[in-house]
């Protein structure tokens, strides 16, 4: 299919002939011969006479490339284009940043399956997460770890199968011993900067107490509140233990009311996997589907054509004009 960006110039096809129809041929003087007896070559040739002008005449080969040139850049000028195929790009409208506290304790072996067997805290958030991360497809998706400092695994992305090997890769330690929350809610709220949707969200993992961040967590998540980004806590661990190995609860749904989010809580398997299910159905995958047709302009064509027909008439006519000399 062809489509014209500017077809009104289309108009401008009639023009040479409205000026050959409603306009004066150009005229010019120029010396001549004056005959004593011209009246009698008049009378003779039983012609009527006129002011003497002169107009020269083309040929059909001429008035064929004009008409056909100039029809090839009238048409350059509508800016012809061929449409391809109907193409449709889906792009992620919500980001999620996940952060997974792999602090010493997360190394607790407490997670009972429905088996009855147990795993440890950290393999089962992978399990858990990592099926998450799989029925996530259209969003885009970042993985931050965090224990003593907070790092980022991977930007944000659309290939989830890339964060999936990240977490999996994941061991308890990596980020340090202890615990930092509001760190890992900082490095979140940086790792949004770079994105341009509305939708922000976080989900926070973490089984124990903030014991070593530079800023509060409630502090980070009023500035992640202002930056529009909605974080959803999830506690595991032990509410009742000591010192590092007791989670936050209260901390953590401290963070998600400033910033509309859930707080839920899970102790075994089945638990944190129903808590990624609510997760999920609370926050549904959103996608914007952009169609366009790509376009391949072709005035250049046109406009070639011209060229190509104007310098062909030009070499017939001058070889025209070299044989009559010679022949004269």
């Amino acid at each position: 299919m062809i489509s014209f960006a500017a077809p009104w110039a289309l108009v401008l096809l009639p023009l040479p002939f409205v000026v050959w129809r409603f306009f004066a041929p150009r005229r010019e003087r120029v010396p001549a011969l004056r005959f004593p007896f011209f009246r009698q070559i008049v009378t003779v040739g039983q012609v009527e006479a006129a002011a003497g002008s002169v107009i020269l005449r083309r040929t059909r080969l001429q008035m064929a490339v004009a008409v056909l040139v100039w029809a090839m850049l009238v048409v350059a000028l509508t800016q012809p284009a061929r449409l391809g195929a109907p193409v449709e790009l889906t792009k992620s409208a919500r980001d999620v940043v996940l952060a997974i506290d792999i602090s010493g304790s997360m190394d607790t072996v407490d997670f009972e399956t429905a088996s009855g067997e147990r795993l440890q805290r950290l393999q089962a958030v992978k399990n858990v997460v990592g099926e998450f991360v799989a029925n996530r497809s259209g969003d885009r998706v970042a993985l931050i770890v965090f224990g003593t400092r907070a790092f980022l695994q991977a930007p944000l992305t659309a290939d989830l199968t890339t964060i999936e090997d990240l977490l999996n890769q994941t061991e308890v330690g990596m980020a340090g011993p202890h615990t930092a929350i509001g760190d890992a809610i900082g490095l979140g709220i940086r790792t949004f900067e770079v994105s341009e949707v509305d939708q922000r969200l976080m989900i926070l993992l973490s089984d124990g107490a903030d014991t070593g961040s530079r800023m509060s967590p409630l502090n980070a998540a009023e500035i992640a509140a202002s930056k529009g980004v909605e974080i959803h806590t999830v506690a595991v661990g032990d509410p009742a233990g000591a010192g590092e190995n007791r989670v936050d609860v209260a901390a953590l749904e401290g963070i998600a009311q400033r910033t509309g989010g859930g707080s839920f809580f899970a102790s075994d398997v089945a638990g944190l996997a129903d808590v990624y299910d609510r997760i999920d159905a609370l926050t549904p995958r959103l996608v914007e589907t952009v169609s366009y047709r790509p376009k391949t302009a072709l005035a250049g064509w046109f406009l070639a054509v011209a060229a190509v027909l104007g310098l062909l008439a030009m070499t017939v006519l001058t070889y025209g004009r070299i044989r009559q000399g010679d022949a004269a």
